[in-house]
């Protein structure tokens, strides 16, 4: 891949402060940019850099003066740090969708559909009556299962494993090694103190624009749906167990877990190492901070919890103040009762 410093400014509507025809094969961070490399200036701290730099280009502010010349040929934009961002937009959306075609060894059953422009890697298995949308991109060695129905523009990454009956919107991220519609977590005990599994016959509903990180698992539901609404999206190494509904634009960090039936809101914030019991709800736009275990329901929305069990966010902290004081506390408490002990007359 490679573009013209002219041909980037035009996308980015930025104007050329020097050589217009350079040739532009990399995007770097301006410290450890070479020729060919662009870069941006947006924090005046690092501007030494841009007198260093080996960049071909830099995007810099079109408020920006250097205090010294420059080797680097300068796109001037209204906002660096956007317009960097949007050419990584396009970066990714050119190596995550340049693929198409098939890899063999691969396997479609015959009652199964696929769009146009679908890619197929090595390895990868769709299973019996599947439908799946234009632009689609499975990488290998991963498996969709029988009954799946999958939406335009969704990648999924190597490894992941899509079980049976799963439905995925379109522009969906499915990362590597992700299980979505594994069995959920169900057994009733028995007089003898052993388990019997409860068979879980329903499925998973990922709505559009849902992300879903690495390692991360997606039990089907007991009877019905696990539903996640669109825009959610999910960190590395999460738990979501059966019948859990996640609203829309919720955000989740690694290594929380939903239980059961649990129905969390939209725009929520969760973050790492969260524990949610079963069978609760959470209102819209709650924020939970970190190794939090949130034990019952909260119902008023824009809620802020913290601790274990969770709680008012700014008591928390009050909490945690005074419990840090604890020790000293102790002794002041002992040196007063030995004074009072000591009182004449005692």
């Amino acid at each position: 891949m490679e573009f013209t410093v002219a041909q980037i400014a035009l996308m980015l509507g930025g104007e050329v402060r020097g050589d217009s025809s350079l040739k532009i094969n990399q995007l770097s961070k301006i410290e450890e940019a070479r020729p060919g490399s662009l870069c941006f200036l947006s924090n005046l701290k690092y501007e030494k850099e841009l007198y260093l730099t080996q960049a071909s280009a830099v995007i810099v502010s079109r408020t920006f003066q250097p205090r010294k010349d420059v080797t680097p040929t300068l796109i001037a934009v209204e906002d660096p740090y956007a317009a960097f961002t949007r050419l990584l937009k396009e970066y990714q959306k050119f190596i995550t969708f340049g693929k198409t075609g098939v890899e063999q060894p691969s396997f479609i059953a015959a009652s199964s559909t696929i769009g146009e422009n679908a890619y197929r890697g090595a390895f990868s298995y769709i299973g019996e009556n599947c439908q799946i949308g234009n632009h689609v991109k499975i990488h290998p060695q991963a498996f969709v299962g029988d009954n799946c129905r999958i939406g335009d523009y969704t990648v999924i990454y190597a490894g992941a494993k899509i079980c049976a009956n799963s439905v995925i919107g379109s522009h969906c991220v499915i990362q590597a090694g992700a299980v979505i519609g594994s069995e959920g977590f169900g057994f009733a005990p028995l007089p003898d103190g052993t388990y019997d599994p409860i068979p879980q016959v329903g499925n998973v509903v990922l709505e559009d624009y849902v992300h879903v990180g690495a390692n991360t698992t997606i039990d089907c539901a007991t009877m019905g749906s696990t539903i996640i609404r669109s825009g959610t999206k999910l960190d590395n190494l999460i738990q979501i167990a059966h019948n859990v509904e996640l609203g829309r634009n919720t955000v989740i960090a690694a290594q929380s877990g939903i239980s059961g039936s649990t129905k969390v809101g939209d725009n929520c914030v969760i973050a790492g190492q969260v524990g949610l019991v079963g069978h609760i709800e959470i209102a819209d736009r709650t924020k939970v901070g970190a190794q939090s275990g949130v034990s019952k329901s909260v119902k008023v929305a824009g809620t802020s919890i913290n601790g274990s069990p969770a709680f008012d966010y700014k008591d928390s902290l009050r909490s945690l103040a005074v419990f840090r004081k604890l020790p000293d506390l102790e002794k002041r408490v002992d040196d007063l009762e030995e004074k009072i002990l000591n009182l004449p007359g005692q």
